[in-house]
């Protein structure tokens, strides 16, 4: 067994009790203020896009981070809309927010300023890939053509 000379950080249960009997409360620590600036500065959305821009740059080896911070972003008062395009997105930059928003914030000098993500439909197109899609989506086109299919018999699955 070793014995150590240090004393003990918390107090003993006889003198919690000896202390709760007397009314007296335990004098506590005092506690640092964190010190925040209260006006904030204002900054203009080129600024915004710059700050944005250079935290995205640390975050290049990390190409999914790197793609999510490059994407169109939108100010809405003191809001950065990020539009995503997919869920997955969504999470990473939840993982990602309080660096971003301590980094912009600081940058800018302006600690009012959110960050929230925006899921955008895809409104991309279906890729065509059979002979069937291919007259398919013709015939929306041209409906003449499933006349002309059906007058020479054709079978556009062949």
């Amino acid at each position: 067994m070793r014995s150590t000379s240090r004393s003990k950080s918390t107090p003993k249960i006889p003198a919690l009790k000896n202390i709760l009997q007397s009314g007296n409360t335990p004098v506590e620590p005092e506690q640092k203020e964190i010190n925040q600036p209260i006006a904030n500065q204002p900054y203009t959305f080129k600024r915004l896009q710059e700050v944005w821009l250079e935290f995205a740059e640390q975050r290049k080896k990390y190409r999914a981070e790197y793609q999510l911070l490059t994407q169109q972003i939108e100010l809405q008062e003191s809001t950065v809309i990020v539009h995503l395009h997919n869920p997955v997105q969504e999470t990473l930059l939840s993982d990602l927010k309080s660096d971003l928003m301590q980094y912009v914030r600081e940058s800018l000098n302006n600690y009012a300023i959110q960050i929230t993500g925006e899921l955008k439909s895809n409104d991309s197109k279906k890729v065509i890939y059979t002979n069937r899609e291919k007259f398919e989506h013709l015939a929306e086109k041209n409906p003449n053509l499933i006349l002309l299919k059906d007058r020479l018999g054709l079978d556009p699955d062949f």
